[in-house]
């Protein structure tokens, strides 16, 4: 079992900026793709960002320029560094992993249980 949990979450203003943390234990982390979610209140849970073992970069067009994620292996630790945040960034992040090409909630194989991100104005 593979235990993920996110921290950096807080109160931001509107054009400020957060980095989130993810620290993974359980099994071995290098080997998954790791993302992050995020689920707005009465929304869908969706995707944000995702990076794969070789380091591979995909974002949602809603933050593409905004977002980067990262990976440091060697602390089995992920990263989403936000910048320029807007009202609608405004969602707990999710961080998940799992073996699969795709982008669907559905198809993580774990999560962790979020960290709320709020941006005022």
């Amino acid at each position: 079992q593979v235990q993920l949990v996110e921290s950096g979450g807080g109160l931001v203003q509107t054009g400020g900026s957060l980095r989130l943390s993810c620290a993974a234990s359980g099994r071995t982390f290098s080997n998954y793709r790791m993302y992050w979610f995020r689920q707005a209140p009465g929304k869908e849970r969706e995707f944000v960002a995702r990076i794969s073992s070789a380091g591979a970069l995909a974002y949602a067009d809603s933050v593409k320029g905004r977002f980067t994620i990262s990976r440091e292996n060697a602390k089995n630790t992920v990263y989403l560094q936000m910048i320029s945040l807007k009202l609608e960034d405004t969602a707990v992040y999710y961080c998940a992993a799992g073996q699969t090409l795709t982008s669907s909630a559905k198809d993580m194989d774990y999560w962790g249980k979020g960290t709320l991100v709020t941006v005022s104005s």
